[in-house]
């Protein structure tokens, strides 16, 4: 059984290619403007990885933001189904499972099966999403990927009281006016972001085990903040966080009949 998972989100499109359980291939790609090309595309890399056919893959399933877009599917998957059936392939003990993309952070409670028994959304709200670090990465004109790296350098706690993307970059702007060091900055907004999500998390129970996927996932101020916040040992990562949906998908799709 050759299954497919195409994950198309905000800001980038996955695809898993798996078999008999097993990942044989997997694509990504920026979701850009035109969802369709970037299904096509991610669909496209993925098989070329695997050295298969399109006509190999037996069932397609899409998820994500733009599920819409994956015309090609059998099957559309909710974003809480592919994330919870992804993080249980991957860490069979995950009860508390949650997903940071650019646009969105969401929590899922899980049975031992991998199945959804409650969930939080955070309510399309940038102030709990990778945006929001995008975001302020522009105001203190910092490279994206050095945001998290440099978070891990302080050990202040400056609090960030606004509630909205748009007024907690003021409140940037002005700790840069206030000589604020660039980490200390930086691990304030890392941890303004995972108070949001831990927030969400805690609406549905947090459970041992914790499980963290998503792009956000990547990025190791987050990590470290949302452990801090969760009052956790240690929060539990794929090696590659953002393909959780996808594999989640996957594995319904091999599922189906």
């Amino acid at each position: 059984m050759i299954s497919a998972g195409i994950d198309c989100g905000a800001k980038n499109t996955k695809t898993i290619i798996m078999k008999d359980g097993q990942i044989i291939g997997k694509g990504s790609v920026l979701t850009g403007f035109d969802q369709g090309k970037a299904v096509e595309d991610s669909l496209e890399m993925a098989i070329q990885v695997a050295g298969i056919t399109r006509e190999d893959i037996d069932k397609i399933a899409g998820t994500g933001s733009g599920k819409n877009a994956v015309e090609m599917a059998d099957m559309k998957v909710s974003d809480i189904k592919a994330m919870g059936k992804g993080a249980h392939k991957i860490f069979p003990n995950a009860r508390t499972v949650t997903d940071v993309g650019a646009e969105e952070g969401r929590a899922v409670k899980l049975d031992e099966n991998g199945n959804a028994v409650d969930f939080a959304v955070n309510e399309k709200c940038a102030a709990g999403a990778g945006a929001f670090i995008e975001a302020m990465s522009r105001a203190l004109e910092t490279p994206l990927e050095e945001m998290g790296p440099l978070s891990l350098k302080s050990n202040k706690e400056i609090p960030m009281n606004a509630q909205c993307a748009i007024f907690s970059e003021s409140e940037v702007v002005g700790l840069i006016h206030a000589k604020t060091e660039i980490h200390d900055i930086s691990k304030a907004i890392h941890d303004a972001m995972a108070s949001r999500i831990v927030s969400m998390i805690r609406r549905i129970g947090v459970n041992p085990d914790v499980v963290m996927l998503g792009g956000v996932g990547n990025n190791p101020g987050f990590v470290e903040s949302m452990r801090r916040e969760l009052e956790q040992d240690k929060i539990y990562l794929p090696d590659e966080p953002e393909f959780g949906a996808a594999v989640g998908a996957a594995i319904v799709a091999s599922e189906a009949e």
